[in-house]
């Protein structure tokens, strides 16, 4: 196994622990405010340091990116740890069971290695760069879809940012045309794993950031999927607008909602 795969397992399971644990005892879930209907609870902060702790055991000299304390640089800037400890907080909070540890590894601006961990159902989905994509130890295929006539399509509503959400409703009324259903299930890493999966025929959402989508991503390709920004490039994780699917649905896709997006997302 790859060492840093290895440790990336270690660290998400871990987390998911303490996570696991949380939800059952609700009591003692404490919820703070950081923004616009974000939340952080001592959760998210406990299972951020058992993952940087996991981490600076075997990598010291490693740089790790967080959704909570943000970037820690190391002396080994080239290799990056993108980490997101629980990915769904909203649901978490709620008591709705969809919810994730994230973990990518960058080595010089490319995704290596990918981990997401859902400890309720004791899922977990791994990817290396050019050796596949897996759940538990099962191999992952992405849905094999022609088109995108029938698909079911996760996405998620950007209410951090509410004045994309014109936008939102005019991509969906374009895409309802043609798919069966939406999915809005609050975890973008989720999505992302279930896309890979086959659970879904595809992805799309904005406004997310590199934690919330690295490890994702990675599943996707390694499934034999494609993932580009809205412009069909490869700015996902810098402008945070993302689609995953087959390759023939996501031209499809950026068919029908590119025409919805004005000069909002336009290079």
């Amino acid at each position: 196994m790859n060492p840093m795969l290895n440790i990336a397992i270690r660290a998400a399971r871990k987390a998911g622990n303490i996570i696991a644990k949380s939800y059952e005892n609700r009591a003692d879930i404490e919820t703070q405010v950081k923004g616009n209907y974000d939340y952080v609870t001592n959760v998210d902060k406990a299972a951020e340091a058992t993952i940087i702790e996991t981490i600076r055991a075997s990598y010291p000299d490693h740089s790790i990116i967080t959704e909570e304390s943000g970037v820690l640089d190391g002396n080994d800037r080239d290799t990056q740890w993108v980490i997101d400890p629980l990915d769904g907080t909203t649901n978490f909070i709620k008591g709705f069971p969809q919810f994730a540890v994230s973990i990518a590894i960058r080595v010089k601006g490319r995704t290596e290695v990918g981990v997401v961990y859902d400890p309720i159902k004791n899922e977990l989905f791994t990817a290396v760069r050019g050796e596949g994509a897996k759940l538990n130890d099962i191999r992952l295929r992405i849905a094999n879809r022609r088109d995108i006539k029938g698909t079911v399509l996760a996405t998620g509503f950007p209410f951090k940012q509410p004045k994309l959400m014109p936008v939102q409703m005019a991509m969906m009324n374009a895409l309802i045309t043609d798919v069966a259903d939406f999915r809005r299930a609050g975890s973008a890493a989720l999505d992302l794993c279930y896309t890979a999966a086959g659970r879904v025929d595809g992805f799309f959402e904005m406004g997310l950031k590199p934690w919330d989508c690295a490890a994702g991503e990675l599943m996707v390709r390694e499934a034999g999927g494609l993932v580009c920004d809205f412009n069909a490039g490869h700015n996902y994780l810098k402008d945070g607008h993302i689609i995953a699917a087959h390759p023939r649905v996501v031209k499809e896709i950026l068919n029908k909602i590119q025409p919805c997006l004005g000069n909002v997302f336009k290079n």
